[in-house]
């Protein structure tokens, strides 16, 4: 009787551990030559997606912008009684990053101050009145964008009033400030163009070169680090990676108490703007990309 019980017992197992089997092998991959790999280009157009995040907000400022053009002639920072600066974005408008910049600064209620070219604003004149419709500044920045201290004084006089014309034709303002392209205008230039437009120089004291792309955390970081109370920053909306820096920018210096104004209010301020010498009439180190 043991025998028999064990027989069966062992007969039971076996037909277990066949049931638990495969009837056939695993396929083995056929031997051959490696596929390479499938090579795929870069998606430059992809934008992180924005968040629902709320953006931070600049406090409503009602500051007088009628600034007293005998206290200088050229600026590259003020001198402030607070935390106050104004970003700057040179070369356009242009079609796509303009209209972007101008939200991101509409969701974060701060007024900028835009250096145009007089060409850029006969392509885009609507672009123009949005941004001044906005609230924000605009500045001359010449017709052609060409390096102003290498031109006759009559060339330059027409740089100035072809630019200055072709805002007011868009917009119904004229521009109360300027900025050589490259920072490059002599001494002599300066004092014809103020006295014959109104116009201060307008250079900057935090520049991140950002026409260099050397990618948005890059700029970012430049700015945040190099600005101070009366900065006037330098930036190109000429550039989509430089407007792809600047909700981490603007946010970062709202978070750091910096509160934002048009390049007429930083001047007007309680009469204590001071004139600074700035990047050399050639173009000094702050001057090689604008």
């Amino acid at each position: 009787m043991k025998h028999s019980t064990l027989f069966l017992l062992s007969a039971f197992a076996s037909l277990s551990l066949a049931s638990c089997s495969p009837d056939k092998s695993p396929p083995v991959a056929p031997s051959g030559p490696a596929v390479p790999p499938v090579k795929t280009t870069a998606n430059t157009a992809y934008r992180s997606p924005a968040t629902n995040a709320p953006a931070m907000r600049n406090p409503d400022i009602n500051m007088p912008s009628n600034f007293d053009k005998a206290s200088g002639i050229t600026f590259s920072r003020v001198a402030v009684p607070g935390p106050y600066v104004a970003i700057t974005f040179d070369d356009g408008p242009h079609a796509s990053n303009t209209p972007r910049l101008l939200d991101m600064l509409r969701a974060r209620n701060i007024k900028a101050t835009f250096y145009v070219v007089g060409k850029n604003v006969e392509l885009y004149p609507g672009i123009v009145r949005r941004t001044v419709a906005e609230g924000h500044e605009i500045g001359n920045h010449s017709y052609t964008h060409t390096k102003l201290s290498g031109l006759s004084n009559d060339r330059v006089m027409s740089e100035m009033r072809k630019t200055d014309d072709a805002v007011f034709n868009a917009s119904g303002v004229r521009p109360r400030t300027m900025r050589p392209p490259y920072g490059a205008l002599t001494q002599t230039q300066r004092q014809m163009v103020h006295q014959a437009f109104g116009y201060p120089t307008i250079l900057w004291d935090v520049d991140p070169l950002d026409w260099k792309r050397p990618g948005s955390s890059v700029v970012t970081s430049r700015i945040l680090s190099g600005t101070r109370n009366g900065s006037i920053i330098l930036v190109h909306d000429l550039h989509g990676s430089s407007v792809d820096a600047m909700p981490a920018t603007l946010d970062g210096l709202l978070r750091k108490g910096f509160r934002f104004v048009t390049v007429s209010q930083l001047l007007s301020m309680a009469g204590t703007a001071q004139a600074s010498a700035g990047p050399s009439a050639a173009g000094g180190p702050h001057a090689t990309g604008d």
